[in-house]
């Protein structure tokens, strides 16, 4: 089993300390960063406490070895989808677990009905399945390991049109991507 603790502690913006003086009872910074490393055993009683302290259940803290994480791999900013240089894990929320293949969008400012800070979750779907997906919003591969996103407005052949958010935006039009991401829920901060 991975432990995942930093990538949840990091994902909500927590130090060690920070952590540490949420657990019930509180503990040390130095006994989370050895829990997490996994220099110290990560019991039940000190999953289900430091969970309580993430706000995470206590199963999202550890993970398989061979299963594959939902994955962070686009963000939304002024000019569009942009790839990550590296993708990164995503913190699944619980009721979207299941064995559809995930991607995250981060959306790094606000861009339509979509604001900086929002994680857009999207199930991938076939481009042959795509006509259950029009007019909704879509993560697109394009060449070069880029992306495209908007909402689906056309679908011709291997022709993809999608209309990007905001305010006089043009139609980008894709030749035969290999796969589609459909929105399927907008997680956003409070």
């Amino acid at each position: 089993m991975i432990n995942r603790i930093r990538d949840i502690r990091k994902e909500k913006g927590m130090t060690l300390a920070d952590v540490a003086a949420a657990c019930a009872p509180a503990t040390t910074a130095q006994t989370i960063g050895r829990l997490e490393t996994g220099m110290r055993n990560l019991s039940l009683g000190w999953m289900n406490r430091i969970a309580a302290a993430l706000g995470v259940d206590p199963e999202m803290l550890v993970r398989g070895e061979d299963a594959a994480p939902a994955q962070i791999v686009a963000r939304l900013t002024e000019s569009g989808a942009e790839a990550l240089a590296n993708p990164r894990d995503a913190i699944l929320p619980s009721d979207l677990a299941g064995g559809d293949a995930l991607l995250c969008l981060a959306v790094d400012s606000s861009a339509g009905e979509y604001r900086a800070g929002d994680q857009l979750w999207l199930r991938q779907i076939a481009p042959e399945d795509s006509v259950q997906a029009i007019n909704r919003d879509v993560l697109v591969p394009r060449k070069g390991g880029r992306f495209a996103f908007g909402r689906l407005i056309d679908r011709s052949g291997t022709l993809v049109g999608l209309l990007p958010p905001g305010i006089g935006q043009r139609q980008i039009v894709i030749d035969n991507p290999p796969w589609l991401a459909v929105a399927h829920m907008l997680v956003r901060k409070l």
